[in-house]
């Protein structure tokens, strides 16, 4: 499976492994520093220095496959029509509440932000749609609800989001 990113996506993956790899020689040496205190079983300090070491690896690992395998998408978008990082006014009938959202990729999800993953059943739900439809969204086969449309205001992929972890 490919992972569906934009160029700047990608370009911020890059900074942070670019970061990362920076980090490797200190840790490298705290991990050896924190070893000469002794024995292993009971050093605390050695445990907590490898496994920062060994998550630091594991990050960069995760971003290097991200990047390799990345698949660069277009977000251009029709005028009217639900896109990538647009902001998106829905009503909630049920609720009788409006509230925006902002469609974003995955790497970029931040649900307390009200960024919602094109990728999550909300974001599939959204994209494509245009002012004034009524989409379900599915959250399992047993429960979904309605959502309107209300407003689209086109957005770009600035870098201004950051990338979760």
């Amino acid at each position: 499976m490919h992972n569906e990113l934009t160029r700047v996506d990608i370009e911020k993956l890059k900074e942070e492994l670019e970061y990362r790899r920076t980090l490797v020689p200190g840790l490298r040496e705290e991990v050896k520093r924190t070893r000469e205190y002794g024995d292993l079983s009971e050093n605390d300090e050695y445990k907590s220095a490898k496994r920062d070491y060994n998550r630091n690896k594991s990050r960069m690992r995760y971003l290097e496959n991200m990047i390799e395998t990345a698949v660069v998408i277009d977000i251009a978008s029709e005028e009217g029509v639900v896109g990538l990082f647009d902001y998106v006014e829905i009503y909630y009938p049920e609720d009788d509440e409006t509230r925006e959202v902002r469609i974003v990729t995955t790497l970029r999800n931040d649900v307390l932000s009200d960024c919602i993953s094109k990728e999550s059943p909300f974001g599939k739900a959204l994209l494509g749609a245009r002012v004034g439809d009524t989409v379900t969204v599915h959250v399992n086969e047993r429960v979904s609800y309605p959502v309107e449309i209300r407003a689209i205001k086109k957005g770009e992929d600035d870098a201004s989001l950051s990338i979760t972890q």
